[in-house]
């Protein structure tokens, strides 16, 4: 993909799961509007579960042991984000031939199988399937919702987080599905913020963009604010 300019990254640190859905909405909104330009949010959460707009509740299996849950706008079905999962949510205009979701999931993927391979590990996709892959274990999950050709919600990337969360849930609706991590599989030596570097830089390389511009908390209210609506967001 190319003819982008610049990419307005946030690292937002720990966000509550619904404090990301406002900001999310209040973004989508201002970028329809082009009152700013593309950007994605990487941040983690809090211990959650999230329910794709069609899921099935029966692929919660086990008690969540307090963790909230949400119903969200996303496709795709049950899915567990915490502590040690790198998220992203791109809030992205797709214009002409970039007007395809197929072709944007295929990319989110790519950029996610370019990070590993930074990191010395060999993930893929795998056919019918959503997502990446290492052999037949799950390392990231996909689930987006496109408004108006504006994407949001996104990806999540298990870096370091604690995969037994992931036994209360089929997770994606996929029977028998083995969550892994970049821990699990040898390399607990790359620290979260390292591997959102990595992240970053293959998100803008894939998607063809020519700079990257950090962009912080300030920034986002003002955008929240001229929207009247009103969160906490933390860096």
């Amino acid at each position: 993909m190319a003819g982008r300019e610049i990419l307005n990254v946030a690292r937002l640190g720990t966000i509550e799961y619904r404090a990301a859905l406002e900001l999310q909405d209040a973004l989508v909104e201002a970028r329809q509007q082009e009152r700013i330009g593309d950007v994605i949010l990487l941040l983690e959460h809090p211990s959650v579960y999230t329910l794709g707009r069609g899921a099935n509740e029966k692929f919660i299996v086990a008690s969540l042991q307090d963790a909230p849950i949400y119903r969200v706008s996303r496709g795709g079905q049950v899915t567990y984000h915490g502590p040690g999962q790198l998220v992203g949510y791109p809030i992205l205009k797709l214009e002409g031939g970039a007007r395809d979701v197929h072709r944007y999931l295929r990319t989110l993927e790519q950029v996610l199988i370019d990070a590993l391979a930074k990191c010395e590990i060999a993930a893929g996709r795998r056919d019918g399937l959503t997502g990446v892959w290492i052999e037949k274990r799950k390392i990231a999950s996909i689930g987006v919702g496109i408004r108006r050709w504006t994407t949001l919600h996104g990806f999540a990337i298990n870096v370091t987080n604690d995969l037994a969360c992931f036994d209360a849930i089929v997770p994606c609706g996929i029977e028998n599905c083995v969550m892994t991590s970049l821990a699990a599989e040898g390399r607990p030596e790359i620290a979260f913020e390292t591997f959102a570097d990595l992240v970053e830089r293959q998100f803008a390389s894939v998607f063809g963009y020519d700079k990257i511009r950090t962009i912080g908390a300030a920034e986002l209210h003002s955008v929240v604010e001229r929207r009247g609506a009103s969160m906490e967001i933390q860096q």
